[in-house]
């Protein structure tokens, strides 16, 4: 892995995996969705894209769970199957988003970035344990890798490489 693969955060398979078709990807990769996960996963021609997976921070169902994270940024992965190569070519966009209103709901602001990056967020209860002592437990735990991990995860799985795109088009 060289210095570049390094910083777009793009991945291999490992050694023998052959490529599987690019419709049997597509499929593996919408078959992520489902109502328990935090992310939603579709067709990406609006955005230019073969897929989409977004964050689900418009559903009312899920909107608890986002103010809850105090998350700061919203994440967008398009991505191309590439099938001459066989590589998905993903690029990861953000946007910084706040809490307004009551109940509270999320605002986009100009800002937006281009390429990987990580968001965690973790909230922990103090509490004495058993033995009298104080004692942290985490109450809430998220982190935005719950995204990315299983998009790369099927890719690689399915003999893909995962090219992480920062500049160029996708």
């Amino acid at each position: 892995m060289g210095f570049l693969d390094m910083l777009t955060g793009t991945k291999r398979p490992e050694a023998g995996v052959a490529p599987r078709p690019a419709e049997e990807l597509r499929t593996a990769l919408l078959g992520l969705n489902g109502p328990d996960v935090p992310y939603i996963i579709g067709d990406g021609a609006a955005h230019g894209a073969d897929l989409v997976a977004e964050w689900r921070i418009a559903e009312p169902a899920w909107q608890n769970f986002f103010v809850q994270s105090q998350l700061t940024h919203a994440i967008r992965i398009r991505m191309r199957l590439a099938e001459d190569v066989p590589e998905v070519r993903a690029v990861e966009e953000s946007w910084e988003v706040t809490r307004v209103g009551n109940p509270p709901r999320f605002q986009t602001s100009a800002e937006y970035t281009r390429g990987g990056g990580r968001t965690v967020s973790r909230r922990y209860t103090l509490q004495r344990g058993e033995s009298g002592r104080l004692k942290t437990t985490e109450s809430f735990s998220f982190d935005s890798a719950q995204l990315t991990d299983p998009l790369r995860n099927t890719t690689l799985k399915s003999g893909w490489t995962w090219r992480g795109v920062i500049f160029g088009k996708l």
